[in-house]
């Protein structure tokens, strides 16, 4: 009777299965909301990684691309002139800016020109790193916070397990396992959504860092030359 009981609580029906669709359909409300919720995070996490792969990828290879030009070419307005309309490179982006406030203000004093282009670079570089940044907060976010969200099931998988403990009165094994196996499934998807999360956050904001020192030393160069 105390088996039948227990059975009906921690829902085994019989079952000694432990594969993961099982934990998942075993879990009650709460165990689920946060397993899906780290699903989908991980999910979001993973394609943002991706993503921001390609980005850095194939924002080297055109602003190696474009380095090669100018530092080939016989005037920067030469150039100017013969880059496409419409680029995704920022690198290209911040030049052409530049270059088309130079072409603009050549009325202007050698100061006053000076300037102004200088503060059209700043206010282009800054942009372009908010579009290369974009979402880096929330693979920090996911990093920080997955692991409490997989405890936070974890515990809550546990005081069902000593709720169902105490209304079947058995410890066996075969009741206390399939909650305990609930709860900790929760704490692995934490942390499989965490660590990629994080490990993917430090290598983009390094590079991220090492490739807005690169557009910072070509703007330097190029403000000193024109």
């Amino acid at each position: 009777m105390e088996q039948e009981i227990a059975t009906q609580v921690v829902g085994l029906g019989g079952s000694t299965d432990f594969s993961l669709w099982k934990l998942f359909l075993r879990a009650d409300f709460v165990v689920k909301s946060v397993i899906i919720i780290l699903i989908a995070s991980s999910i979001f996490s993973w394609a943002l990684i991706f993503d921001k792969y390609r980005l850095f990828k194939r924002i080297d290879k055109s602003t190696k691309l474009f380095e090669d030009k100018f530092w080939k070419s016989k005037s920067a307005e030469a150039l100017y002139k013969n880059l496409p309309s419409k680029t995704d490179d920022p690198l290209t982006i911040v030049f052409k800016s530049a270059m088309a406030e130079l072409i603009k203000t050549r009325s202007k004093s050698s100061a006053i020109q000076s300037v102004r282009v200088e503060r059209v670079v700043e206010t282009s570089i800054d942009s372009q790193v908010k579009n290369i940044e974009k979402n880096f907060t929330y693979l920090a976010t996911v990093g920080s916070t997955a692991p409490f969200i997989g405890l936070f099931g974890t515990v809550w998988g546990i005081m069902n397990s000593f709720q169902s403990i105490a209304i079947s009165r058995n410890t066996s094994l075969a009741i206390v396992a399939p909650g305990i196996a609930e709860a900790l499934f929760a704490t692995a998807l934490g942390l499989l959504a965490a660590i990629p999360a994080v490990i993917a956050y430090n290598k983009f904001n390094s590079d991220s860092q090492r490739y807005i020192s690169r557009v910072d030393n070509f703007c330097k160069r190029f403000l000193s030359i024109v």
